[in-house]
């Protein structure tokens, strides 16, 4: 993050929640778009050292959810751009959700990954063990 203020002052509380919505889903897209690279390396680790088709199957699998998460994501950042004309609480509300919804979304994922990550280096601890 650069040294400049992502929130100043004069800016209402609701302003300053979509500012920090769109720092948290930019992270989100960079961490998927992280993972993604990483599920390329652990699928030639699988297949150049692993041979289990258990872990292959998983390997797809979170590939899968990481590409439909991903267009997920990108879509609700583009429709994000609707909060700014917010002007009620019940509008504020909607988007409030909305996010929150997306965030378990990513978090699930990301606890899935983890533990599929955690599974591969354990095989591959194993396997490299005198």
């Amino acid at each position: 993050m650069s040294n400049s203020k992502l929130f100043y002052h004069h800016e209402s509380d609701s302003r300053i929640m979509l500012k920090k919505d769109s720092a948290e889903l930019n992270d989100w897209a960079d961490n998927l778009e992280y993972i993604s690279e990483e599920l390329a390396y652990f699928s030639e680790i699988e297949d150049r050292i692993l041979n289990d088709s258990n872990i292959y199957l998983q390997l797809q699998e979170i590939r899968r959810e990481n590409t439909l998460i991903s267009g997920t994501v990108y879509r609700y950042e583009t429709s994000m751009r609707n909060a700014v004309e917010c002007d009620n609480m019940a509008c504020d509300s909607y988007y409030l959700h909305n996010h929150e919804k997306h965030r378990e979304l990513y978090r699930d994922h990301l606890k899935k990954y983890r533990a599929l990550k955690a599974k591969m280096l354990s095989k591959i601890l194993l396997l490299a063990k005198p």
